[in-house]
């Protein structure tokens, strides 16, 4: 596939997860308490996490290591064959794509309950939007430079592991 047909993919994928999801996130923040409302943030935010170590994983994990897990047809070894040779896309999708939609969304939940949070307690919203942002900020950060970290050293585990996930839901990386 020649580049622009990749941007061009990414583009799309970019446009249609983030509708959904702005979609869902505003159904649900539209009819929570303030408290779901702050527990589905913190998921959000560990979805985005969680992608950003599996595309750092994925890009730093080599296939050599899985060619013989591959050829003794272990569940998932094929699977991860194919995502190591897909790891700079693998890895845009997972960093870029996902990992940039749930900082985004993060915000928006973020803003919806600082004014819920503020409308309901009569503390003002700006306060509680400086501390809200803080706290997603540092959140987001500090859990991906621990990932991070955590990819870079189990790289191959976790590449394995989201193949084997793959396999599972029998979804096949080309």
């Amino acid at each position: 596939m020649n580049n622009k047909a990749w941007i061009y993919k990414v583009f799309l994928l970019t446009f249609i997860l983030s509708c959904l999801f702005s979609i869902i996130s505003n159904i649900i923040s539209n009819s929570l308490s303030s408290i779901f409302l702050f527990i589905i943030l913190i998921l959000i935010i560990v979805i985005g996490i969680i992608f950003d170590m599996i595309g750092v994983a994925v890009l730093t994990s080599k296939e050599k290591t899985f060619l013989s897990i591959a050829s003794q047809k272990i569940k998932g070894g094929k699977e991860t064959i194919g995502l190591l040779k897909n790891s700079s896309k693998i890895s845009s999708i997972c960093n870029d794509v996902i990992g940039d939609i749930c900082g985004i969304i993060s915000g928006s939940i973020g803003a919806v309950l600082a004014i819920s949070v503020s409308n309901s307690t009569n503390i003002n919203l700006s306060i509680i939007s400086v501390l809200l942002t803080a706290f997603i900020s540092s959140f987001t950060v500090g859990g991906k430079a621990i990932c991070k970290s955590i990819a870079t050293k189990n790289s191959d585990k976790i590449s394995f592991l989201v193949g084997k996930v793959l396999a599972n839901l029998k979804i096949k990386i080309k």
